[in-house]
Protein backbone atom coordinates (compact mmCIF):
# COMPACT_ATOMS: atom_id res chain seq x y z
CA UNK A 1 0.00 0.00 0.00
CA UNK A 2 1.87 3.19 -1.24
CA UNK A 3 1.99 6.22 1.45
CA UNK A 4 -0.16 8.40 -1.17
CA UNK A 5 -2.93 5.83 -0.41
CA UNK A 6 -2.57 5.48 2.88
CA UNK A 7 -2.89 9.61 3.24
CA UNK A 8 -6.18 9.29 1.23
CA UNK A 9 -7.50 6.70 3.41
CA UNK A 10 -6.39 8.54 6.97
CA UNK A 11 -7.71 11.46 5.01
CA UNK A 12 -11.29 9.57 4.67
CA UNK A 13 -11.39 7.79 7.80
CA UNK A 14 -11.18 11.00 9.68
CA UNK A 15 -14.02 13.05 7.69
CA UNK A 16 -15.13 15.57 7.94
CA UNK A 17 -11.18 17.02 8.54
CA UNK A 18 -9.39 17.08 5.38
CA UNK A 19 -5.71 17.66 4.64
CA UNK A 20 -4.89 20.65 3.18
CA UNK A 21 -1.03 21.05 3.69
CA UNK A 22 -1.13 24.47 1.75
CA UNK A 23 -0.27 27.93 1.83
CA UNK A 24 -2.98 31.49 1.64
CA UNK A 25 -2.83 34.84 2.49
CA UNK A 26 -5.99 36.29 4.09
CA UNK A 27 -6.07 40.22 3.43
CA UNK A 28 -8.63 43.63 3.35
CA UNK A 29 -8.46 46.46 1.19
CA UNK A 30 -9.46 49.38 3.65
CA UNK A 31 -9.87 51.80 0.92
CA UNK A 32 -12.47 49.63 -1.32
CA UNK A 33 -14.32 47.52 2.26
CA UNK A 34 -13.41 44.47 0.42
CA UNK A 35 -11.95 41.36 2.02
CA UNK A 36 -10.18 38.44 0.44
CA UNK A 37 -8.33 34.84 0.30
CA UNK A 38 -5.81 33.27 -1.63
CA UNK A 39 -4.70 30.01 -1.30
CA UNK A 40 -2.57 27.20 -2.94
CA UNK A 41 -1.80 23.42 -2.71
CA UNK A 42 -1.20 20.14 -3.46
CA UNK A 43 -4.35 18.77 -3.36
CA UNK A 44 -7.11 18.79 -5.69
CA UNK A 45 -10.31 21.35 -5.17
CA UNK A 46 -8.76 23.52 -2.38
CA UNK A 47 -11.50 26.11 -3.08
CA UNK A 48 -14.14 23.91 -1.72
CA UNK A 49 -12.80 23.88 1.96
CA UNK A 50 -9.96 26.01 2.86
CA UNK A 51 -10.82 30.18 1.45
CA UNK A 52 -13.76 31.68 3.16
CA UNK A 53 -14.56 35.49 2.49
CA UNK A 54 -17.53 37.27 3.86
CA UNK A 55 -18.40 40.98 2.78
CA UNK A 56 -18.17 43.44 5.39
CA UNK A 57 -16.70 40.52 7.81
CA UNK A 58 -13.61 39.78 7.16
CA UNK A 59 -12.05 36.44 5.71
CA UNK A 60 -11.04 33.08 6.83
CA UNK A 61 -8.04 30.00 5.92
CA UNK A 62 -8.03 26.49 7.47
CA UNK A 63 -6.13 24.30 6.35
CA UNK A 64 -3.47 21.58 7.22
CA UNK A 65 -6.20 19.20 8.61
CA UNK A 66 -8.94 21.22 7.73
CA UNK A 67 -12.05 21.51 9.54
CA UNK A 68 -14.01 23.41 6.78
CA UNK A 69 -16.91 24.14 9.53
CA UNK A 70 -13.99 26.81 10.75
CA UNK A 71 -14.73 28.90 7.60
CA UNK A 72 -18.13 29.59 8.45
CA UNK A 73 -17.76 29.49 11.59
CA UNK A 74 -15.36 32.11 11.91
CA UNK A 75 -16.88 34.37 9.81
CA UNK A 76 -20.27 34.06 12.12
CA UNK A 77 -17.59 34.96 14.97
CA UNK A 78 -16.38 38.04 13.32
CA UNK A 79 -19.88 38.88 12.44
CA UNK A 80 -20.73 38.86 15.95
CA UNK A 81 -17.77 41.12 16.77
CA UNK A 82 -15.48 39.12 18.53
CA UNK A 83 -11.61 39.79 17.39
CA UNK A 84 -9.84 37.68 15.40
CA UNK A 85 -8.02 35.97 18.11
CA UNK A 86 -11.26 36.31 20.20
CA UNK A 87 -12.48 33.53 17.57
CA UNK A 88 -9.62 31.70 16.74
CA UNK A 89 -9.36 30.69 20.50
CA UNK A 90 -13.36 30.12 20.64
CA UNK A 91 -12.67 27.73 17.75
CA UNK A 92 -10.05 25.78 19.18
CA UNK A 93 -11.59 25.79 22.76
CA UNK A 94 -12.43 21.74 22.48
CA UNK A 95 -10.70 20.78 19.75
CA UNK A 96 -8.50 17.87 20.88
CA UNK A 97 -7.22 17.81 16.87
CA UNK A 98 -5.75 21.58 17.12
CA UNK A 99 -2.37 20.70 17.15
CA UNK A 100 -2.88 19.29 13.51
CA UNK A 101 -4.68 22.74 12.39
CA UNK A 102 -3.80 25.72 10.43
CA UNK A 103 -5.72 28.80 10.51
CA UNK A 104 -5.63 32.39 9.13
CA UNK A 105 -8.36 35.03 9.72
CA UNK A 106 -8.25 38.80 9.35
CA UNK A 107 -11.56 41.54 10.32
CA UNK A 108 -12.67 44.49 8.50
CA UNK A 109 -10.51 46.75 10.79
CA UNK A 110 -7.34 45.21 9.82
CA UNK A 111 -6.75 43.39 12.99
CA UNK A 112 -5.56 39.22 12.00
CA UNK A 113 -4.91 36.00 13.82
CA UNK A 114 -3.12 33.15 12.94
CA UNK A 115 -2.91 29.37 14.61
CA UNK A 116 -0.40 26.97 13.35
CA UNK A 117 -0.53 23.62 15.63
CA UNK A 118 2.33 21.89 16.70
CA UNK A 119 1.72 18.89 15.19
CA UNK A 120 1.71 20.67 11.09
CA UNK A 121 4.38 19.38 9.14
CA UNK A 122 7.03 20.89 8.38
CA UNK A 123 8.18 24.00 7.25
CA UNK A 124 5.01 25.21 8.85
CA UNK A 125 4.41 28.97 10.09
CA UNK A 126 2.79 32.12 9.15
CA UNK A 127 3.67 35.86 8.78
CA UNK A 128 1.21 38.67 10.17
CA UNK A 129 1.30 42.77 8.43
CA UNK A 130 -0.91 45.41 7.59
CA UNK A 131 -4.11 44.26 6.61
CA UNK A 132 -3.36 40.69 5.79
CA UNK A 133 -1.78 37.19 7.47
CA UNK A 134 -0.35 34.70 5.69
CA UNK A 135 0.00 30.84 6.45
CA UNK A 136 1.38 27.58 5.15
CA UNK A 137 2.98 23.79 6.40
CA UNK A 138 4.43 21.20 4.40
CA UNK A 139 6.02 24.04 2.17
CA UNK A 140 9.91 23.95 1.25
CA UNK A 141 10.96 27.04 3.56
CA UNK A 142 9.73 29.76 5.27
CA UNK A 143 10.84 31.68 2.56
CA UNK A 144 7.50 31.20 0.63
CA UNK A 145 5.65 32.64 3.49
CA UNK A 146 8.09 35.92 3.27
CA UNK A 147 7.76 36.18 -0.48
CA UNK A 148 4.39 36.11 -0.20
CA UNK A 149 3.85 38.84 2.11
CA UNK A 150 6.78 40.95 0.90
CA UNK A 151 5.01 40.99 -2.61
CA UNK A 152 1.62 41.87 -0.77
CA UNK A 153 3.57 44.09 1.29
CA UNK A 154 5.26 46.28 -2.41
CA UNK A 155 1.67 46.24 -3.97
CA UNK A 156 -0.14 48.44 -0.70
CA UNK A 157 -1.58 51.99 -1.91
CA UNK A 158 -0.92 51.58 -5.33
CA UNK A 159 -4.36 51.01 -6.62
CA UNK A 160 -3.96 47.26 -7.67
CA UNK A 161 -7.14 45.82 -7.14
CA UNK A 162 -7.24 43.61 -3.70
CA UNK A 163 -7.76 40.21 -6.27
CA UNK A 164 -4.99 41.18 -8.13
CA UNK A 165 -2.57 41.22 -5.59
CA UNK A 166 -3.30 38.56 -4.09
CA UNK A 167 -2.56 36.11 -6.69
CA UNK A 168 0.59 37.97 -7.54
CA UNK A 169 1.64 36.91 -3.50
CA UNK A 170 0.22 33.61 -4.33
CA UNK A 171 2.42 33.58 -6.87
CA UNK A 172 5.85 34.95 -5.49
CA UNK A 173 5.05 32.16 -2.82
CA UNK A 174 4.65 29.36 -5.96
CA UNK A 175 7.95 31.01 -7.63
CA UNK A 176 10.07 29.93 -4.55
CA UNK A 177 8.86 26.28 -4.26
CA UNK A 178 5.56 26.70 -2.63
CA UNK A 179 4.05 23.19 -1.16
CA UNK A 180 7.06 20.94 -1.03
CA UNK A 181 4.94 17.52 -1.99
CA UNK A 182 6.08 18.65 -5.96
CA UNK A 183 4.45 15.03 -6.99
CA UNK A 184 1.06 15.17 -5.98
CA UNK A 185 -2.09 16.85 -7.64
CA UNK A 186 -2.58 20.71 -7.16
CA UNK A 187 -5.34 23.38 -7.38
CA UNK A 188 -6.02 26.91 -6.01
CA UNK A 189 -8.71 29.22 -5.25
CA UNK A 190 -9.71 32.95 -4.71
CA UNK A 191 -12.45 34.77 -2.91
CA UNK A 192 -12.73 38.38 -2.81
CA UNK A 193 -16.46 39.35 -0.85
CA UNK A 194 -17.21 43.11 -1.96
CA UNK A 195 -20.59 44.75 0.24
CA UNK A 196 -20.87 46.93 -2.68
CA UNK A 197 -21.39 44.21 -5.59
CA UNK A 198 -23.62 41.62 -5.01
CA UNK A 199 -21.83 39.12 -7.17
CA UNK A 200 -24.36 36.79 -8.42
CA UNK A 201 -27.11 35.27 -6.63
CA UNK A 202 -26.23 38.06 -3.35
CA UNK A 203 -23.18 36.25 -1.81
CA UNK A 204 -21.28 39.72 -2.40
CA UNK A 205 -18.39 37.38 -3.91
CA UNK A 206 -16.78 39.91 -6.49
CA UNK A 207 -14.18 37.27 -7.02
CA UNK A 208 -14.78 33.78 -6.86
CA UNK A 209 -12.08 31.45 -8.75
CA UNK A 210 -11.46 27.54 -8.25
CA UNK A 211 -9.05 25.91 -10.51
CA UNK A 212 -9.59 22.59 -9.38
CA UNK A 213 -6.06 20.62 -10.76
CA UNK A 214 -3.87 22.09 -12.97
CA UNK A 215 -0.55 21.79 -13.76
CA UNK A 216 0.26 25.53 -12.45
CA UNK A 217 -2.72 26.00 -10.60
CA UNK A 218 -1.60 29.55 -9.77
CA UNK A 219 -0.68 31.06 -13.47
CA UNK A 220 -4.11 29.34 -14.32
CA UNK A 221 -5.94 31.20 -11.34
CA UNK A 222 -4.20 34.13 -12.91
CA UNK A 223 -4.83 33.74 -16.42
CA UNK A 224 -8.47 33.21 -15.37
CA UNK A 225 -8.62 36.32 -13.69
CA UNK A 226 -7.06 38.56 -15.81
CA UNK A 227 -9.05 36.84 -18.96
CA UNK A 228 -12.87 37.33 -17.58
CA UNK A 229 -11.71 40.74 -15.79
CA UNK A 230 -10.00 41.91 -19.55
CA UNK A 231 -6.85 43.23 -17.47
CA UNK A 232 -4.20 44.48 -18.88
CA UNK A 233 -1.71 41.86 -19.69
CA UNK A 234 -4.16 39.10 -20.28
CA UNK A 235 -3.86 39.25 -24.21
CA UNK A 236 -1.02 40.63 -26.78
CA UNK A 237 -2.02 43.22 -29.46
CA UNK A 238 -0.73 45.82 -31.57
CA UNK A 239 -1.61 48.13 -34.96
CA UNK A 240 -2.67 45.43 -37.44
CA UNK A 241 -1.02 46.21 -40.47
CA UNK A 242 0.89 44.23 -43.28
CA UNK A 243 -0.13 42.53 -46.87
CA UNK A 244 -2.76 40.62 -45.29
CA UNK A 245 -4.57 44.00 -44.79
CA UNK A 246 -4.69 45.14 -48.67
CA UNK A 247 -5.49 41.75 -49.56
CA UNK A 248 -8.59 42.04 -47.29
CA UNK A 249 -9.36 45.59 -48.51
CA UNK A 250 -8.80 44.56 -52.34
CA UNK A 251 -11.74 42.35 -52.10
CA UNK A 252 -13.94 43.90 -49.99
CA UNK A 253 -13.49 46.90 -52.43
CA UNK A 254 -13.97 44.32 -55.36
CA UNK A 255 -17.35 42.95 -53.54
CA UNK A 256 -18.60 46.50 -52.88
CA UNK A 257 -18.14 46.78 -49.40
CA UNK A 258 -14.55 49.12 -48.94
CA UNK A 259 -15.16 52.29 -50.94
CA UNK A 260 -17.12 51.19 -53.44
CA UNK A 261 -16.83 54.44 -55.39
CA UNK A 262 -13.38 54.18 -56.25
CA UNK A 263 -12.56 53.44 -59.41
CA UNK A 264 -9.88 50.85 -58.63
CA UNK A 265 -7.60 49.48 -55.90
CA UNK A 266 -4.32 50.97 -56.31
CA UNK A 267 -1.42 48.51 -56.98
CA UNK A 268 1.54 48.42 -54.37
CA UNK A 269 4.56 50.01 -55.62
CA UNK A 270 7.40 47.87 -57.17
CA UNK A 271 10.98 47.72 -57.08
CA UNK A 272 12.14 48.08 -60.43
CA UNK A 273 15.72 48.62 -60.30
CA UNK A 274 17.88 46.98 -63.36
CA UNK A 275 19.84 43.76 -60.93
CA UNK A 276 23.04 44.75 -63.59
CA UNK A 277 23.16 48.38 -61.88
CA UNK A 278 23.39 47.38 -58.52
CA UNK A 279 26.84 47.02 -58.59
CA UNK A 280 28.17 49.42 -61.66
CA UNK A 281 25.72 51.84 -60.17
CA UNK A 282 25.82 52.07 -55.90
CA UNK A 283 25.23 55.71 -55.39
CA UNK A 284 22.26 55.33 -58.07
CA UNK A 285 21.00 51.92 -56.42
CA UNK A 286 21.03 53.73 -52.96
CA UNK A 287 19.20 56.64 -54.14
CA UNK A 288 16.77 54.85 -56.07
CA UNK A 289 16.04 52.49 -52.76
CA UNK A 290 15.39 55.92 -50.24
CA UNK A 291 12.76 57.24 -52.50
CA UNK A 292 11.54 53.34 -53.09
CA UNK A 293 11.23 52.85 -49.63
CA UNK A 294 9.74 56.27 -49.18
CA UNK A 295 6.96 55.72 -51.55
CA UNK A 296 6.10 51.85 -49.92
CA UNK A 297 5.98 53.38 -47.03
CA UNK A 298 3.06 55.99 -47.82
CA UNK A 299 1.34 52.62 -49.62
CA UNK A 300 1.59 50.79 -46.61
CA UNK A 301 0.58 53.70 -44.25
CA UNK A 302 -2.77 54.46 -46.57
CA UNK A 303 -3.55 51.35 -47.53
CA UNK A 304 -2.15 48.38 -45.49
CA UNK A 305 -3.12 49.33 -41.43
CA UNK A 306 -6.74 47.91 -40.06
CA UNK A 307 -8.40 51.06 -39.63
CA UNK A 308 -11.93 51.92 -38.39
CA UNK A 309 -13.20 51.70 -42.55
CA UNK A 310 -11.88 48.21 -42.91
CA UNK A 311 -13.58 47.25 -39.81
CA UNK A 312 -17.26 48.44 -40.32
CA UNK A 313 -16.50 46.79 -43.99
CA UNK A 314 -15.69 43.28 -42.20
CA UNK A 315 -18.69 44.03 -40.09
CA UNK A 316 -21.03 44.66 -43.39
CA UNK A 317 -19.76 41.61 -44.95
CA UNK A 318 -20.24 39.33 -42.01
CA UNK A 319 -23.84 40.33 -41.72
CA UNK A 320 -24.80 39.74 -45.29
CA UNK A 321 -23.07 36.52 -44.88
CA UNK A 322 -24.85 35.63 -41.53
CA UNK A 323 -21.07 35.70 -40.34
CA UNK A 324 -22.56 37.36 -36.89
CA UNK A 325 -22.14 35.52 -33.72
CA UNK A 326 -23.11 36.40 -30.31
CA UNK A 327 -19.56 37.49 -28.56
CA UNK A 328 -17.69 38.00 -31.84
CA UNK A 329 -15.53 41.05 -31.67
CA UNK A 330 -16.05 44.38 -34.06
CA UNK A 331 -14.27 43.58 -37.16
CA UNK A 332 -13.63 40.13 -36.35
CA UNK A 333 -11.53 38.87 -39.34
CA UNK A 334 -11.13 34.76 -38.40
CA UNK A 335 -11.06 31.57 -40.26
CA UNK A 336 -14.94 31.66 -41.50
CA UNK A 337 -15.13 35.39 -42.78
CA UNK A 338 -11.53 34.30 -44.88
CA UNK A 339 -13.08 31.41 -46.21
CA UNK A 340 -16.19 33.07 -46.83
CA UNK A 341 -14.52 36.44 -48.22
CA UNK A 342 -12.25 34.45 -50.67
CA UNK A 343 -15.01 32.73 -51.87
CA UNK A 344 -17.01 35.12 -52.88
CA UNK A 345 -14.11 37.45 -54.41
CA UNK A 346 -12.88 34.63 -56.63
CA UNK A 347 -16.36 33.34 -57.10
CA UNK A 348 -16.72 36.86 -58.61
CA UNK A 349 -14.13 36.51 -61.44
CA UNK A 350 -15.14 33.74 -62.37
CA UNK A 351 -18.89 35.12 -62.85
CA UNK A 352 -17.02 37.86 -65.07
CA UNK A 353 -15.52 35.53 -67.15
CA UNK A 354 -18.22 33.50 -67.93
CA UNK A 355 -20.32 36.58 -68.90
CA UNK A 356 -17.39 37.08 -71.26
CA UNK A 357 -17.90 34.28 -73.02
CA UNK A 358 -21.28 34.40 -73.21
Amino acid sequence: MTQRFLAIVTALLLAPTLVHATFSICAIDTKTGQSGVAVTTRVPFVGRAVPWARAGVGAVATQSWTVVEYGRDGLDLLEQGLAPMEALDHLLSDDKGRDLRQIGMINMLGRTASHTGAKNGPWAGGRQGKNYTVQGNVLVGEQVINAVADHFESTEGNGMPLAERLILALEAGQILGGDKRWGYLQSAAIRVADPDNPGRGGDHLAVSIDVGEHADPVAELKRIYFTTSRRLGHRSFSVVEGDDVVELKKMLHALDYWRPKMKSFPESPEFDFPPEKMRSDPEGFQAYLGEYRKIAGEYDAKWSAYDAEAVKAVDAFRKDHDLVFEGDAPGLVDARLVAALRAAYYGLGTATTQTAAE
